[in-house]
């Protein structure tokens, strides 16, 4: 019993040393998350609550009922969860059809040079091709063809998308590469020798480890396409524009009784963004599980 109790005592302090190291390890991250992120967010809910004669949550009352707002708000999920979503798909077609090509550096160059590329200099770039006036427009006249279709500044956004598949499509592949590239083919061998078709073969040996990455991809691209500045200013059009374009606009061109608006709606995306975060990350885990139980079963 002594021993016992003793090995019990060794393992629960090798768990707990573990989990102090995590913490250690995890320190600088949240220091800086502590200094900067939550330093800037708490100076923003202040200044959006300001009084000035009105009421506590007046910046949030007329946010919240005015239809600038929520045409902004919807035009940025809309573009942010489109890109995400093709983004994906395309990384993950790309990775499953070229997994085994990317063991070469000259093919993970080629896939990941996008990335090196500023987001402001890929949206000049995309003027540059695409606009009316821009090299496929040209291209196209001189072949008789006339009415090339507008994606620089179009109300659908298409210019902004384009920008961002260009730029995200190499960021799912490095995520995704190396789980491709560890994961054990005989089973998927074994699978096709048993009969089993494409669907299940996917379902089976690759989505309990590529699906977790999958959304956790997708939420990084999401939040962060939700916030993002440079290529929606650029590409995108006066109304309705994408949140951080009004935000930007609201606090520095517009009068300062705006500026406590435009707190309010960095307070509410923050908001909005966290919770899906929690949300997506609480599937995860979920879905995890469920994952590797349907894999062991099959």
């Amino acid at each position: 019993m002594h021993g016992t109790s003793t090995g019990f005592r060794r393992i629960g302090s090798r768990k707990l040393s573990s989990s102090v190291k995590s913490w250690l390890l995890a320190l600088p991250v949240l220091l800086f998350m502590a200094v900067f992120a939550a330093q800037g967010l708490y100076r923003a809910w202040l200044e959006s609550v300001q009084v000035d004669g009105a009421g506590l949550f007046s910046a949030y009352t007329e946010l919240l009922t005015g239809r600038t707002f929520w045409a902004s708000f919807g035009i940025s999920v809309y573009v942010s969860f489109i890109s995400a979503v093709l983004s994906v798909v395309i990384g993950l077609w790309l990775v499953r059809l070229l997994h085994r090509y990317f063991l070469r550096d000259d093919w993970k160059l080629a896939v990941w040079f996008p990335m090196l590329i500023p987001h402001f200099a890929a949206a000049y770039l995309t003027v540059l091709f695409f606009s009316p006036g821009g090299w496929f427009a040209s291209v196209s006249a001189s072949a008789g063809l006339d009415g090339f279709p507008i994606l620089v500044n179009d109300p659908l956004y298409i210019g902004v998308i384009l920008t961002y598949l260009w730029k995200e499509i190499p960021f799912v592949v490095l995520m995704l590469l190396p789980v491709y590239q560890e994961l054990d083919w005989r089973m998927e061998e074994a699978a096709r020798s048993l009969g089993a078709g494409a669907w299940t073969r996917f379902k089976t040996v690759e989505l309990p480890w590529s699906g977790p990455v999958l959304l956790e991809v997708w939420l990084i691209l999401f939040v962060f396409m939700l916030g993002a500045y440079e290529i929606p200013v650029l590409l995108g059009v006066t109304y309705p524009s994408m949140l951080p374009v009004l935000a930007f606009e609201w606090f520095y061109q517009a009068g300062w009784s705006q500026r406590p608006l435009a707190q309010a709606m960095m307070v509410v995306l923050t908001a909005i963004s966290a919770f899906t975060a929690f949300l997506l990350l609480y599937i995860i885990q979920r879905s995890r599980r469920r994952w590797l139980r349907g894999g062991m079963r099959a």
